[in-house]
């Protein structure tokens, strides 16, 4: 995957209830904490594995991430224009063991240190009262 030629995107899967919160409230954390802005880019990192795309799951899910890409662009939050793919879920391939909870194992790595722990702070931030009590 390294090199950028399976297809596949370095992503996380979310799995939450619907009963505490939503989809919408989700990708509200997402387009706060991550750049939708650059086309297969991330910080440093540079390949079609590093693009930005959710991955939806139903047709309630794509018509809301779609929603929320207008509405985003609509009230220009960002100076660019999101391009971030909203792709159908076909499958999602786990991680290797040493990428499993790498920023809690790893927090004085250069990149966690550099692009990991300011998305974290500024998650924390923006969310407290999201945040596990």
């Amino acid at each position: 995957m390294c090199n950028g030629n399976t297809g596949h995107a370095e992503v996380c899967q979310i799995t939450y209830d619907a009963d505490i919160i939503s989809f919408g409230e989700l990708l509200t954390v997402f387009w706060s904490v991550h750049d939708p802005t650059t086309l297969n880019r991330q910080g440093a990192d540079v390949g079609t594995q590093y693009r930005s795309v959710i991955f939806y799951h139903n047709e309630d899910q794509k018509r809301i991430a779609e929603e929320q890409i207008k509405v985003v662009n609509e009230q220009k939050l960002y100076k660019d224009p999101i391009v971030t793919e909203v792709t159908a879920f076909a499958n999602f391939f786990v991680a290797e063991d040493y990428h499993q909870e790498y920023f809690a194992n790893n927090p004085n790595q250069g990149y966690c240190r550099m692009v990991v722990g300011p998305k974290v702070e500024k998650f924390q931030k923006l969310f407290t009262d999201q945040l596990k009590k």
